[in-house]
């Protein structure tokens, strides 16, 4: 299993408003720059996305993984410290929702060792059982909890990981596999290794990365390619009230480099879904953010007029509008009502116009600390085990591990700061290691 405290962690931060996408719980949302902005339509003109059709992701040696346009989140699945999972309830909600987008052949499924503390895979497990390997494509993601062979012991952090939730899956291997966070207390290049470890396994068909910037994007691929393993996939939060990874540059750089954007929070965890109002606001333990629901409400709005004009669902032009500018879009289901909603937003397109009309009241949205690493402005993260015991003091980007002088203790913060964890000591090469708030 995963790290018992992973999901509690998560929704501590969450909780408490911590989130990569800051301009989401800022009290004065910042709308896009039309200057930076991309063309409203990204996708070919005469390309119109269906259940049946796929986007390439390249894989070793010219082996590239289909994936439908639209990729189902299963993070809630079993998540019961954010999601407040109940196997009696949802498991048959789960399955009901599996077969209705089974049957239209949207099977490609997001998870991670970190989801329900590794419940989410296994429920996946459930649901690939008796079908052709060749009929689903699942993600999972490697992330760099607070276990120490995991998180300071050089490469083998992913494979060893992987290993761990291939059992959970029941399968042979996982089509993608990311790198979850840049939070890692290993050098990017040490990463890159481990995860092209994965694929020359025949552990993993393609590799990719979540949370990263632009420039550690770069970097990762780069770093791969060294290992003649293409960067397949990165992935961020992405949605109409959350461009930043547009204005950035970075899915013009995604799309310089061959690399599929993939964005995650589509519905922006709900919030643009036509659910929430001013009168129902998110519950706190998954709200994501502090920002309230009325603040949204010219975006909805247009969302809303938009979905009756069409006799569509909310989250189906959501949906649409993020298909339409070359992102592939990852949603949540719950159940199988929200996997036919999600459905809708395939086999036609946005107008120009009616882009333009969501376009004007969208939001940009920006970055936090959370599941990022920053120290002085600095973006290469951490050193070698063998480094940390040689030197006296080391500060390592967010998470940064400090040495003292007596070489006797070390803390590891960054992403573990959102939440106290209870003390854990180790030692680890003759070196007392102390997690801690």
């Amino acid at each position: 299993m995963a790290t018992p405290s992973t999901q509690y962690m998560m929704q501590a931060g969450l909780a408490a408003g911590m989130t990569d996408t800051q301009g989401m719980h800022s009290p004065h949302p910042k709308p896009v720059d039309p200057h930076l902005s991309d063309p409203v339509n990204m996708l070919p003109p005469d390309l119109t996305p269906d259940s049946k059709s796929r986007i390439a992701l390249h894989g070793v040696g010219g082996k590239d993984v289909l994936v439908p346009y639209l990729s189902i989140g299963a993070w809630l699945w079993g998540d019961k410290a954010i999601f407040n999972h109940n196997p009696t309830r949802d498991l048959p909600r789960i399955h009901a929702a599996w077969a209705k987008l089974k049957s239209v052949g949207l099977t490609f499924v997001d998870t991670a060792q970190s989801y329900g503390d590794g419940e989410s895979e296994l429920i996946c497990g459930t649901l690939f059982r008796d079908m052709p390997r060749d009929s689903f494509v699942v993600q999972t993601k490697w992330l760099s909890t607070p276990d120490m062979t995991n998180t300071l012991m050089q490469a083998g952090g992913p494979k060893s990981k992987l290993k761990d939730s291939l059992i959970r899956l029941n399968l042979d291997y996982v089509d993608i596999y990311l790198v979850h966070g840049p939070i890692h207390p290993s050098k990017i290049s040490t990463v890159a290794k481990g995860m092209a470890d994965c694929v020359e396994s025949g552990m993993a068909r393609a590799v990719g990365v979540a949370n990263y910037d632009t420039k550690e994007m770069i970097k990762m691929a780069d770093e791969l390619a060294k290992h003649d393993v293409p960067l397949s996939v990165c992935q961020c939060k992405y949605s109409v009230v959350r461009r930043l990874p547009e204005v950035s540059g970075m899915i013009r750089e995604c799309k310089k480099r061959s690399i599929c954007f993939q964005g995650f929070a589509s519905l922006a965890e709900g919030r643009i879904s036509g659910k929430y109002s001013r009168f129902n606001e998110p519950q706190r333990r998954r709200r994501f953010s502090s920002h309230p629901i009325h603040l949204l409400e010219p975006t909805i709005n247009v969302l809303k007029s938009i979905a009756e004009n069409r006799h569509v669902p909310v989250p189906a032009v959501a949906l649409n509008y993020s298909i339409n500018k070359g992102v592939l879009p990852l949603v949540g289901v719950r159940d199988a009502g929200q996997a036919e909603q999600d459905m809708q937003a395939l086999g036609w397109r946005l107008t120009e116009d009616e882009m333009k009309q969501i376009e004007a009241v969208s939001l940009q949205g920006s970055r936090s600390s959370f599941m990022q690493h920053v120290v002085n402005g600095g973006r290469e993260p951490m050193v070698s085990l063998a480094d940390l015991t040689q030197s006296s003091s080391h500060h390592i980007c967010s998470s940064h591990i400090i040495l003292p002088p007596d070489g006797e203790y070390c803390v590891l913060r960054g992403i573990y700061d959102i939440v106290l964890i209870a003390s854990c000591n180790v030692t680890l090469n003759g070196i007392k290691v102390s997690i801690l708030r």
